[in-house]
């Protein structure tokens, strides 16, 4: 038996080294979160983006979204902040004490059908 082999069989595997997630890996985490999370995305509305702060095991998470008009703002913004804690929370066991939505644009149900209207 190695020095090495009895050191590694006293240390618990889980203490032996650590897990470290990249802050862009739960960004996208987050932003496929947020996605998910939207009732009825905007079809010409860009895809949800977020930007995160990882300080050991807890996540800061800002996600910039566009929504569909008319819809209820706030009850999207809370389905968003819920479904991002708690893909966060599963997939890669960080702790989301802060979730911070901004709407960057609403796009009106019939503009593109009124749009298309015009050009024919």
């Amino acid at each position: 038996m190695t020095a090495l082999s009895g050191v590694l069989g006293r240390i618990p595997a889980a203490e032996r080294g650590e897990t470290r997630i990249a802050d862009r890996v739960v960004a996208k985490i987050a932003a496929q979160a947020a996605k998910e999370a939207i009732d009825e995305p905007p079809k010409e509305g860009a895809s949800p983006r977020a930007t995160v702060t990882v300080h050991r095991d807890t996540a800061r998470v800002r996600v910039s979204l566009e929504l569909g008009y008319p819809t209820d703002i706030g009850r999207q913004c809370g389905a968003v902040r819920r479904r991002v804690i708690e893909r966060v929370r599963a997939l890669a066991g960080m702790e989301v004490p802060e979730v911070a939505v901004q709407v960057e644009r609403l796009h009106p149900a019939g503009a593109s059908a009124a749009a298309q209207g015009r050009i024919r």
